[in-house]
């Protein structure tokens, strides 16, 4: 990391590897970004049930937690996995005054990938349906999901991204609320936390766009993109 730098920290509980992976990622896309005001850490800990990491807090202390999961199905036993987590979210504020915010994908993860590539509408009946989108859009022909999530195949995808990625991830994601909103799919509350079952749907971007913003990517990306087309405009 550059020293001049300040360094904002975030606390993520994810709830696998390559939501770990995808934010040491970006760590790294953020910190070698010259439009920076801050280096961030991002600490994204494998904690795919909040309890996991509150437990272990002291309870003098009050830090903002980002959880990132998955609404995977509406069979029950994933309705009662979503739901058991979003009551440990409550809890972590009862118990030890720790502020959870939730970044959910529905179906998965993976729709999240997609939006920084391609904008994705497509409402599907099996999350191992993301394996077609996936294999468009890096070049790649993984066999399923799971051959995807390898490792090294998952960062060699990844990395063909960049920060611009990111930024129109946001903006895509953003239309699919929009369009969910006016379509007037049921938007679901429980224990404080909103959130659609029907795909595809997803707030990861309401907490990356809060990363971004608050070391000061955002606006100056955004703010360029103004200044470039106005001077296409305006030769």
């Amino acid at each position: 990391m550059n020293n001049r730098y300040e360094t904002k920290q975030f606390i993520l509980t994810v709830e696998g590897e390559t939501e770990q992976w995808y934010f040491e990622w970006l760590e790294g896309e953020i910190n070698k970004c010259p439009k920076r005001n801050y280096n961030v850490s991002l600490k994204a800990k494998k904690c795919p049930n909040p309890r996991d990491y509150y437990k272990n807090v002291n309870k003098l202390t009050s830090p903002r937690v980002f959880h990132i999961c998955d609404v995977e199905s509406k069979d029950q036993f994933h309705v009662e996995k979503f739901t058991s987590i979003l009551h440990e979210m409550k809890n972590a504020k009862t118990y030890k005054k720790i502020k959870y915010d939730l970044g959910y994908s529905s179906f998965t993860f993976e729709l999240w990938i997609i939006l920084h590539k391609i904008d994705y509408f497509k409402c599907l009946t099996h999350r191992k349906q993301y394996i077609d989108p996936v294999n468009k859009i890096f070049g790649e022909k993984f066999i399923n999901l799971d051959d995807y999530k390898h490792e090294d195949n998952f960062k060699r995808c990844i990395n063909k991204l960049s920060i611009y990625d990111v930024i129109k991830a946001i903006s895509r994601a953003e239309k699919i609320a929009s369009i969910n909103e006016t379509d007037g799919k049921k938007l679901i509350c429980k224990y404080g936390y909103e959130y659609y079952e029907e795909n595809p749907a997803l707030s990861i971007n309401v907490v990356i766009k809060n990363i971004l913003q608050e070391c000061g990517i955002l606006e100056k990306i955004k703010k360029r993109k103004i200044n470039q087309e106005l001077s296409v405009d305006n030769p």
